[in-house]
């Protein structure tokens, strides 16, 4: 996979699945069981490392991906972050640029330490072959959810402080870009092979605040992360861009660029896959209907972009009521592709 990820076309196309550890496999329920909260889950390397590896086991991934969550960033530099069943992310949401300043990056190493130790663990768990994947959110979605206090449908909060106040959204975003860039590269000293950020909300952005919230600071984290660990492939997933596709892939230098299930196959393989690898896109809802529709769009997929630098994957995470199944038969359409 990490082969793909730097530009060759492989055969069989290499394939992972976001969120493919999670509440759709009947195993991983068992163990999240185990914890008391999502968080405590998500810092129990015990648990985290059987989490991981439970979807390869069943589907034999080309990769696997720490298990844990974009919001550990906000939680390790102290702003309060729970998740409620049912409800999702709740944060203590930063009211204003005062706020910023209460933030620390005293302990936010040793908070983020048992993602650290299962990566450790991981490089030694999954076979050989494997990619191990680390990742991060991008600096505009976390920022989002610390200014909104957790997921919106308007962005109203957000979206303000871009109009309103952007030195303070600026400090924000300047301090997550530094942050996140620090976490992964411990995230790559302790053995990730690839790095995936997840900008889940770029796509409520217009042009020039796209430019400016998603595109430059992803672009300040690819050059650190170049200039210190070159052979380490970089995806961006910048969900919902549509036709800023194409300047994030250009203006950030990312590696490879997952792609959400509205892009436009055939504009996607004319327009980005010379400059990157693609990844994506099957729609996850296909996926939880699976049967003939989803097979013949995997299949049309794997013909649009696979003659290419390419990885199969979904246009965002598997849904929770996925049945383990469709992901078999899926995993089997890949490998049989040619």
């Amino acid at each position: 996979m990490v082969r793909a990820l730097k530009g060759e076309r492989t055969r069989p196309v290499p394939f992972w699945l976001m969120r493919q550890a999670g509440r759709y496999l009947p195993e991983y329920r068992e163990i999240r069981a185990k914890s008391k909260g999502f968080l405590d889950f998500c810092f129990t390397p015990g648990l985290t490392v059987e989490a991981t590896l439970q979807p390869l086991r069943r589907y034999h991934m080309d990769a696997a991906i720490l298990f844990s969550d974009i919001l550990v960033v906000p939680h390790a530099l102290g702003q309060k972050v729970g998740f409620l069943e049912g409800e999702g992310p709740k944060l203590e949401a930063l009211q204003s640029g005062a706020d910023i300043a209460r933030l620390s990056i005293e302990q936010f190493h040793e908070r983020l330490e048992p993602s650290y130790e299962t990566l450790r663990q991981l490089v030694f768990a999954i076979p050989e072959t494997t990619a191990l994947i680390g990742f991060a959110g991008a600096p505009w979605t976390v920022a989002t959810y610390m200014i909104e206090g957790g997921s919106s449908r308007e962005f109203l909060k957000a979206k303000s402080w871009a109009y309103k106040s952007p030195g303070d959204l600026q400090r924000l975003i300047d301090l997550l870009t530094e942050v996140t860039g620090e976490y992964l590269l411990m995230q790559i000293a302790a053995g990730a092979e690839v790095i995936q950020l997840f900008d889940s909300w770029a796509g409520v952005l217009p042009e020039e605040e796209f430019r400016r919230w998603s595109v430059n600071p992803m672009r300040k984290i690819v050059e650190k992360l170049r200039s210190r660990c070159p052979g380490v492939p970089i995806i961006g997933f910048p969900k919902g861009a549509g036709a800023l596709y194409e300047m994030y892939v250009k203006e950030t230098g990312v590696d490879a660029v997952s792609l959400d299930s509205s892009v436009p196959l055939s504009w996607a393989a004319r327009t980005l896959q010379p400059h990157a690898a693609l990844q994506g896109n099957l729609d996850n809802v296909l996926l939880l209907a699976g049967g003939e529709a989803m097979e013949r769009e995997t299949r049309r997929i794997i013909q649009m972009l696979g003659d290419g630098a390419f990885v199969f994957n979904l246009g965002h995470g598997i849904l929770q009521n996925t049945p383990p199944e469709h992901v078999a038969r899926l995993a089997e359409i890949i490998r049989e592709a040619v």
